[in-house]
Parts: C-alpha cells; sequence; structure tokens
C-alpha cells in the first residue's frame, strides 16, 4: 500500500457489536486512498478506497440517499 502506516479506528456509531469496520483516514490527503477492514480480522485483507469515492459514500450515507437495509 504505502509507506507509511495506517492509524485505524472504528466509528464512533459503532455499537460495538463486532459487525464493525475500521478505517484510516490518515492516508487520504497524503495518497488520496482510505483502507477499510474488518474489525474482527484486523490480520485480513484490506479494501483500497479512492479518498474521493470514499467522501462520496459517506455523504451518500449521512443524506439517506443509500437506503435502509
Amino acid at each position: 500500500m504505502t509507506t507509511e502506516t495506517p492509524r485505524w479506528f472504528t466509528s464512533s456509531y459503532s455499537e460495538n457489536g463486532g459487525a464493525c469496520v475500521e478505517i484510516a483516514t490518515n492516508l487520504a490527503t497524503p495518497h488520496g486512498i482510505v483502507p477499510v477492514r474488518d474489525s474482527k480480522d484486523t490480520a485480513g485483507p484490506v479494501l483500497t478506497v479512492a479518498a474521493a469515492a470514499f467522501s462520496t459514500f459517506v455523504a451518500g450515507v449521512r443524506d439517506g440517499g443509500l437506503g435502509t437495509v
């Protein structure tokens, strides 16, 4: 990915029920990416999302444009 270490965190909205993802936004500005991983499998695979796409996703969640499950 990069030589910098991601600083992982979960959302403050997480209820700590184990079905969470962690993100590392510290790489968004310098590298244009937001790594995402499963909080239950921190040694598992990491999905790297373009920072602009991640921002669009978050905006969609906030405005309710993605629907509910």
